[in-house]
């Protein structure tokens, strides 16, 4: 028998502890984001630029972290959104009914934000999308460095608030920022798409299948003019949801989502940030950051985010159509709506998609995203915790009445 002297457990392993927690891929996705700044900003900004745009079997690097290893990232998302929507949080509409409005208040007051800033400006105005979406994973990294401070009701309501985010991201994607279709090939991608979507109804569990099918897919999609990342959503709902004896727990979907999860939060979305987030602040000025595209995408983040979302809430929660989460406040709710401008990475993705000519507008679009995102982190963390306090304060015993209920 172990002795507690010679037990080895997980917790006296301070890394591994952190790697198994919730906010670690938004503390690595925070560092890969200071990296990218610092060498932006030194003597290897050339050697960083050229590394990214050189070339590798057709595309540049730059194009396979953003086509490919994203496509990674966005099949993780699928694969998220599959759960949910089938098994999880989002499984009836009376659970989708808080997040699901929340997600559409924050798309619809952060993209109207930035219309009407850029309004005199047509050249800019594709970018409207772009604070519309938030990051899950820096909001929940944020949300779990918290700890017992935030309800987990809260967390759960911030994630599926997030996927729906994330859903209605890939929808607008698909629908605004595509383009030189090639018709032949995507009907090659429909015929693709539909033979992985008959393996899972004639009952094929073999995932290996599935992922050759969807490197295929992808392929198909890359050349067809239509986003590639969208072929990771596609095939995620593809993927069976139970094995062969109708069990969740290790069919295909969750053996695929519970592989992908380090690989994504560790190395990809941190290799997405360090390969995007790096801008030169050299010619950088007061002027400049009065340009209308960095000011619509931070006030679309910063207050289209939270204004959106609480309204939308709100609406919910007092027509009855849903209630506040269990064990939150008003206050808590405020401060989860303004984490939810934290629109890290799937902001710069469609800033890249928006202006792929245009260098000088991504680098504004990336000022605006690191400044909407720092103030909205900074401003819902004082708020939570300033609302936990005042919790706390409010259910604490008067000092005088525990006095006197002591010495009966």
């Amino acid at each position: 028998m172990s002795t507690p002297e010679t037990t080895s457990h997980p917790r006296s392993h301070p890394m591994t502890a952190f790697f198994k927690s919730d906010s670690a891929g938004g503390v690595v996705l925070i560092a890969a984001t200071i990296a990218a700044l610092a060498v932006a900003n030194s003597p290897l900004q050339t050697a960083y630029g050229d590394a990214l745009h050189s070339v590798w079997l057709g595309l540049s690097v730059e194009h396979w972290i953003n086509d490919g290893l994203m496509a990674l990232f966005f099949l993780m998302v699928g694969l998220e959104i599959k759960r949910e929507l089938l098994t999880g949080s989002l499984a009836n509409w009376g659970q989708r009914a808080l997040p699901g409005l929340a997600a559409l208040g924050g798309m619809l007051v952060p993209a109207l934000i930035y219309i009407v800033v850029n309004r005199g400006h047509p050249e800019t105005l594709v970018g409207w999308a772009i604070p519309s979406a938030t990051d899950i994973a820096f909001a929940l990294g944020v949300l779990s460095l918290l700890g017992p401070r935030v309800p987990a009701s809260l967390k759960v309501f911030l994630a599926a608030l997030a996927i729906l985010d994330d859903l209605g991201a890939v929808i607008i994607i698909s629908l605004f920022y595509t383009s030189n279709l090639s018709l032949a090939l995507l009907l090659a991608s429909l015929a693709m798409l539909a033979l992985l979507v008959a393996m899972n109804r004639l009952g094929q569990r073999r995932l290996l299948f599935y992922l050759i099918g969807g490197a295929v897919l992808w392929f198909l999609v890359l050349q067809s003019g239509v986003h590639a990342t969208l072929a990771g959503v596609a095939l995620a709902f593809c993927i069976p949801l139970k094995d062969g004896k109708g069990k969740a727990e290790k069919s295909p979907l969750a053996r695929l989502e519970h592989g992908l999860q380090p690989w994504i939060a560790f190395a990809i979305v941190p290799i997405f940030g360090f390969a995007n987030a790096g801008v030169s602040l050299a010619g950088i000025s007061l002027s400049n950051l009065q340009d209308p595209v960095p000011v619509g995408v931070a006030l679309g983040l910063f207050f289209g985010k939270q204004i959106g979302v609480l309204a939308l809430a709100t609406l919910a929660i007092k027509t009855g159509i849903a209630q506040l989460p269990a064990r939150s406040n008003w206050w808590q709710l405020y401060g989860v709506a303004l984490l939810c401008g934290i629109g890290f990475t799937m902001s710069l993705f469609i800033g890249a998609l928006a202006f792929p000519g245009a260098p000088h507008l991504v680098d504004e679009v990336k000022i605006g995203v690191l400044i909407g995102s720092i103030l909205s982190a900074l401003a819902g963390t004082t708020v939570l915790l300033a609302a936990d306090k005042r919790a706390r304060t409010a259910s604490a015993p008067h000092p005088i009445a525990a006095a006197s209920h002591g010495t009966r």
